[in-house]
């Protein structure tokens, strides 16, 4: 009778450590679906090669996560990828440095997002058909201008920074008034189209670059002048929660991005072609490839100016949450870059 109380608890207990050790594996598996979110324009070309040639997928199945199943998103604003994030419907965001700080602030205290990487550093121009205006001084309530979301797009940050060093201090949201959320296709149609009361467009390659090939298009203000050199204009972000569930999806992602990084640099060509039949997109390669290799146009992971857009958003109130290390705004990943 002993004898079988204590085979029935040794049981008992091997069934209970082999349930444990089940329960144990289950809690620290990691996703076997990622959901990626990019938007508009040849600046995502990074995460166009990545899903073209199924890098991530590749680059799971070496960590061991066997058949990763990648789902590619696409926004047409930050913000609306930011509400996808914190509702649990994304996992990786990809968008403007202003969307990405604006997150990091409001999200201190409990979903803790920040950057896993920059893809790029570009400028962006402030292209107009109005033959009246020359500078921002120049733009009146007959204007508008299209960009991605009002008032927390880097297009509309990079305009505010304009605007605080043209009028003067306290004079950052001057033309906010004059901004209108479209996506860049609709408004580079509306600008040029000249049917619309939208006359300029905040905007990015190849739309910028389509723009100033029509004779009524020309050049207002280009980010680099207000910045005071290259800075990043997009990059990828997540929360910690899903960053610490997932330690190898997030190593595979970022050795997915820097192979994606290393063919744009090996093949324009190659890289333009594919971004060109990936996003049907009405620019020839030739000229897809010529923005690839403009050297203004940077394909790299390392933040660039992060700092100096946060300092911004800071002194005018969008942002409380303050620092002055850029790591402590990206995950430990790429914490070995020359940042800024």
């Amino acid at each position: 009778m002993l004898k079988s109380v204590v085979k029935t608890m040794a049981a008992i207990g091997l069934v209970a450590g082999l349930t444990s050790a089940g329960f144990a594996s289950g809690a620290h598996a990691e996703v076997n679906t990622v959901r990626i979110a990019k938007q508009y324009g040849v600046s995502y070309l990074p995460l166009t090669m990545m899903e073209e040639q199924h890098l991530l997928e590749k680059h799971a199945k070496a960590e061991g996560l066997g058949d990763l199943k990648v789902e590619w998103l696409r926004f047409s604003s930050g913000s609306g990828m930011n509400e996808a994030l914190l509702s649990g419907n994304l996992d990786f965001a990809g968008g403007g440095v202003g969307p990405m700080l604006t997150i990091w602030g409001k999200t201190q205290n409990n979903y803790k997002v920040k950057g896993v990487a920059a893809i790029n550093s570009m400028p962006l121009y402030l292209v107009t058909t109005n033959p009246n205006v020359k500078t921002i001084k120049d733009f009146t309530e007959k204007d508008k201008i299209g960009l991605p979301a009002v008032k927390v797009s880097i297009q509309a940050i990079t305009l505010q920074m304009a605007a605080e060093k043209a009028f003067g201090v306290g004079q950052s949201h001057k033309l906010d008034a004059l901004t209108v959320s479209m996506s860049h296709p609709d408004a580079m149609t509306a600008m040029l189209g000249g049917h619309s009361e939208v006359d300029a467009h905040f905007g990015s390659p190849p739309y910028q670059n389509l723009e100033l090939k029509d004779p009524k298009a020309h050049l207002v203000l280009n980010s680099y002048d207000v910045l005071g050199g290259p800075h990043t204009f997009n990059s990828v972000w997540a929360t910690t929660k899903f960053a610490e569930s997932n330690p190898k999806v997030m190593k595979a992602f970022l050795g997915a991005l820097d192979e994606a990084m290393a063919n744009i640099k090996a093949d324009p060509a190659k890289a333009a072609a594919i971004w060109v039949k990936a996003e049907n997109s009405k620019i020839s390669v030739a000229d897809a490839e010529k923005i690839i290799r403009d050297p203004v146009n940077e394909w790299t992971t390392t933040p660039k100016k992060v700092l100096s857009y946060l300092d911004y958003m800071n002194r005018a109130g969008l942002i409380t949450a303050k620092t002055k290390d850029w790591k402590d705004i990206y995950f430990p990943g790429i914490h070995s870059a020359n940042g800024s």
